[in-house]
């Protein structure tokens, strides 16, 4: 495969045939990856900072996004960058959940963040997971009010679920749901089941921005690291807008940055099969695994694979090459 790298940043940058409806960043690890992203954010509070101005930032929960607030912590530490401009409002909450709990994202944000910045403790919103049940619906109004008055969310950071929630918008949330209370998916609260000494332990409910909240921002990062999250990330990607992915209505947003680890983008069609993308550099290893992929997409053995074959299935070049080695 013909590739491009760019060092002196670490992400991999494809010259090929695109594929995909969201611009991706390809990065060698979830480190690099991230610390690209924190520096993204921070150039942007320190332009409103020289403007005398406010930014307002959306902020995720999990594990994606804690290396990420890990370097801007760093950069507060080491290179003084101040968080006293910032408003803050949190993408979600589980509930019912006490503020203190081990599982609260309340704790999380104050553990990987706000207790080592200096954002004003007025400027951050998290959603209440303690509020009696029938002062839900009109605490999220709420929410969605403060997010206005603040002057819209500037840059929305996010990661993926396994089920393709962002937040916790979940297979069947519409494309302009608001903040709201919502059941959490079965999948969902399997993977959430490691932070709880059960999986029963898991609650069935949370409180979370809605997709139509998520696309008034005006910047979104998609963040996803590992093999698990290839799959879905591939169909968000390169797949059909759809309900039952709802990570895939970002299709249609205006500016989103899609950044991702090798491990994540491993079914990217431009990394399974580069073959159909462009012109591939034909290692062997690449060789064997365009003539296997072409065994099972005609459903023939390999010796009875034709001429035809390949020129129908995206293969003419690997033709060309062989023939122009002997």
């Amino acid at each position: 495969m013909k590739i491009k790298e760019k060092a002196s940043t670490g992400y991999l940058k494809y010259e090929l045939k695109n594929f995909e409806k969201l611009p991706v960043k390809i990065w060698e690890d979830s480190v690099e990856a991230s610390r690209h992203v924190a520096r993204s954010v921070a150039l942007a509070i320190r332009q409103r900072q020289q403007d005398g101005e406010h930014i307002v930032l959306g902020l995720a929960t999990g594990s994606t996004p804690i290396k990420v607030y890990e370097e801007l912590v760093r950069l507060h530490k080491e290179e003084g960058l101040s968080f006293q401009n910032v408003i803050s409002f949190n993408l979600d909450e589980y509930y019912p959940m006490p503020k203190e709990a081990q599982q609260s994202y309340w704790r999380f944000m104050h553990e990987y963040l706000f207790d080592h910045v200096d954002i004003l403790p007025e400027n951050i919103h998290i959603p209440d997971g303690t509020l009696p049940m029938e002062k839900i619906a009109d605490y999220c109004e709420e929410y969605e009010k403060l997010i206005d008055l603040a002057g819209g969310i500037d840059i929305q950071l996010l990661g993926i679920g396994r089920t393709g929630h962002i937040g916790f918008n979940e297979p069947g949330a519409w494309e302009t749901s608001p903040t709201r209370m919502v059941r959490l998916d079965h999948l969902t609260r399997h993977d959430a089941s490691k932070d709880f000494q059960s999986g029963d332990d898991v609650p069935y409910r949370a409180i979370t921005m809605g997709v139509g909240s998520i696309f008034k921002a005006r910047t979104v990062y998609l963040m996803a690291w590992g093999q698990h999250k290839a799959r879905i990330i591939q169909q968000a990607i390169e797949g059909e807008i759809t309900t039952s992915v709802p990570a895939s209505f970002l299709q249609k947003h205006p500016n989103v940055k899609v950044v991702l680890d090798k491990s994540a983008a491993e079914e990217l069609t431009k990394m399974k099969s580069p073959w159909l993308a462009g012109i591939c550099n034909w290692t062997d290893d690449l060789i064997c695994k365009a003539v296997v992929w072409l065994s099972q997409k005609t459903g023939k053995p390999i010796l009875k694979l034709t001429d035809e074959d390949y020129n129908e299935h995206g293969l003419s070049d690997l033709i060309i090459e062989q023939a122009n080695s002997y």
